[in-house]
């Protein structure tokens, strides 16, 4: 009983490391609507990703790992369906640019971690921007401070909105 208890204290007391983190998408997002244009090419825009602020990052974090998904589409919608991007980081706090969509050549200090798994038309170098013509799907980013060994030390979730 005495280990069950210190095993409960242990997780508790790394819990706020986790809590912490904060992110929360930069005008002209809102978190709630995709913003006009920023959708992808086969819709009629020129998406990228929202710009973005985080906070509460630990002190060892050197990079944020941002995964963009599209919650209402099962294929695209967990571990960066729509791309994962990686945004080098300095300090407890950053605010971090939209790149362009559809590419690998990012701006210095960006690069893509993983390509979007979208397929055919759907088929991005990078991050894909929202393709969903339209019916409301939600789309939304697990983003992940991340160490200089590699390991998550901090994680959150970030609205990106619906389109």
């Amino acid at each position: 009983m005495r280990l069950f208890f210190t095993v409960c204290a242990a997780i508790v007391a790394a819990a706020p490391a986790f809590a912490d983190m904060k992110a929360q998408v930069l005008s002209p997002w809102n978190g709630k609507t995709v913003p006009a244009g920023q959708q992808c090419t086969l819709h009629g825009g020129k998406g990228a990703t929202p710009p973005f602020q985080v906070t509460g990052l630990p002190a060892d974090t050197v990079m944020v790992v941002v995964e963009y998904n599209d919650k209402s589409y099962r294929p695209l919608s967990t571990k960066g369906g729509h791309g994962t991007i990686g945004y080098t980081v300095k300090g407890s706090s950053a605010k971090l640019p939209a790149v362009p969509g559809l590419t690998a050549k990012l701006p210095r200090g960006v690069r893509v971690i993983k390509a979007a798994r979208g397929t055919g038309d759907y088929s991005s170098a990078g991050y894909l921007p929202p393709c969903s013509g339209g019916k409301g799907n939600k789309y939304e980013a697990d983003v992940k401070a991340v160490n200089a060994a590699g390991k998550v030390t901090a994680k959150t979730k970030m609205a990106l909105g619906r389109y």
